[in-house]
């Protein structure tokens, strides 16, 4: 499939990038706060402006910290970033003008084979012009007076892109011929802070393109990754890997950036397929792990669970089965749920782990026939009868599958809102089992119509 021209934005702390990400995006994927340091790793979304369409990539505010810093690993993203794309966007502060960082940025871009369009952004009204003839000495050309938050100076950057974005169209013709019918896998990654899943991701994807490290939180927006992975079978899947923040409380999560990225986080669980909940080896199961899981599943997103850092986990064998029966317990409504042990370092069971993402999408998109359906629903009513409340019997007469992903049934008949929930369970624990649903989430909605034939 042809790639889109990718477009890097850079520039130091706090002078708009992310508003101007989601601006070209069109939608409030990037977070964005007053304060500096917001975007750590690397966002990546699809851009239109004036017609012309490109890849854009968010990146983190450049500081000069040691490579070892946090700040150090996030500028060291930035420069993978502006090096595979075909053009850099600079921007700098029209307001604030010119700053010695913004010096140490243009250094290091003049001597980058990437082309560089110089933006000077926050660029409203008069008081802004000295900022803008202050970036003239920046040696990148001339700046184009911008404003993210009001679109201002949109066409001025559409001529200063083209020339190096703009493609035949020819070349992308074939787009889409080689996508698995459904298109890519959209796989999200949530758990707890630390539980190791940007270090996942990064062994999934053979190079280090998230920030990972020791401490806590690191990431802050959940950034997806399109990538082809290549099976053991022999066959190219494309995947759309999501990484998320780390998901901590409701009551421990008091700052309101935190309380952002949790929203993002949920908001990427919406839009997955499959969602992987990964578990910290070193800590075993906790009770915000189940809540999480809990919050997928009344989503409708089909769920794994995966024990990371197997690598070091004590006493392997009673760590498995301890989770796998509290799991059991916690998470009574979809019994069975896939554990398996990845290692984000070692890349133990990640194969495992992909395989068992498309084995689990194919069961959450699975449509039964409604013959073979009906026939299995009578086979159930008649090996478990249901209920007569009162000495009134309730009168079960047909069922059908509403839709997939999640795969959804409409059961009518008679008195059925006297149905009880226990008789609910046995049906939907036997599609599950009977019709080759496994443990994805199965929704059944009780309906009785005059004519359930109509």
């Amino acid at each position: 499939m042809a790639q889109l021209p990718t477009v890097a934005i850079v520039g130091r702390p706090n002078v708009g990038k992310s508003t101007l990400f989601n601006r070209l995006v069109g939608k409030k994927l990037a977070l964005v706060d007053d304060r500096p340091g917001v975007t750590r790793d690397r966002r990546e979304g699809d851009a239109t402006l004036i017609g012309l369409d490109f890849r854009i990539i968010d990146t983190a505010g450049f500081e000069t910290d040691d490579p070892q810093t946090l700040p150090g690993r996030m500028r060291a993203q930035t420069q993978a970033a502006v090096r595979e794309a075909d053009v850099a966007l600079f921007m700098v502060d029209a307001r604030a003008g010119v700053t010695p960082l913004d010096e140490e940025v243009a250094l290091w871009l003049r001597g980058e084979d990437t082309p560089v369009v110089l933006v000077a952004n926050k660029a409203e009204g008069k008081a802004t012009e000295s900022g803008v003839h202050e970036a003239f000495g920046l040696g990148l050309g001339d700046p184009i007076p911008f404003s993210a938050e009001h679109g201002e100076g949109l066409v001025d950057l559409f001529e200063a892109l083209r020339p190096h974005i703009e493609r035949d169209e020819d070349d992308g013709a074939e787009d889409g011929e080689d996508e698995e019918a459904g298109g890519p896998l959209k796989l999200a990654i949530v758990g707890r802070p630390n539980a190791g899943k940007s270090t996942l991701i990064n062994q999934i994807l053979g190079e280090q393109r998230m920030i990972t490290g020791p401490e806590a939180g690191i990431t802050r927006d959940s950034i997806a990754i399109d990538w082809d992975w290549h099976a053991p079978d022999g066959t190219v899947r494309p995947i759309r890997l999501i990484d998320t923040a780390g998901m901590r409380k409701r009551a421990k999560v008091q700052d309101k950036l935190e309380k952002l990225s949790v929203a993002d986080g949920l908001r990427a669980v919406d839009f997955a397929e499959v969602v992987v909940l990964l578990l910290d080896a070193t800590l075993g199961l906790e009770a915000q792990d189940l809540r999480i899981a809990d919050k997928v599943l009344q989503e409708g997103r089909a769920l794994i669970i995966a024990l990371s850092k197997w690598d070091v986990a004590a006493d392997p064998p009673a760590l498995f089965q301890g989770v796998r029966t509290a799991l059991d317990e916690g998470l009574a409504q979809v019994k069975g749920l896939p554990l398996l042990t990845v290692s984000g370092v070692t890349g133990r069971g990640v194969d495992q782990l992909l395989q068992a993402a498309h084995e689990t999408r194919e069961a959450w998109s699975q449509r039964v026939s409604t013959a073979k359906l009906n026939r299995w629903f009578e086979r159930a009513i008649e090996a478990n009868p249901p209920p007569a409340p009162g000495g009134k019997r309730i009168k079960l007469r047909y069922l059908t599958q509403a839709r997939t992903r999640p795969p959804s049934f409409v059961l009518f008949g008679t008195r059925v809102d006297q149905l009880p929930e226990s008789y609910r369970r046995y049906l939907v624990n036997g599609i599950r089992r009977d019709l080759g649903f496994g443990s994805v989430p199965v929704r059944l909605t009780l309906r009785a119509p005059k004519n359930p034939f109509d």
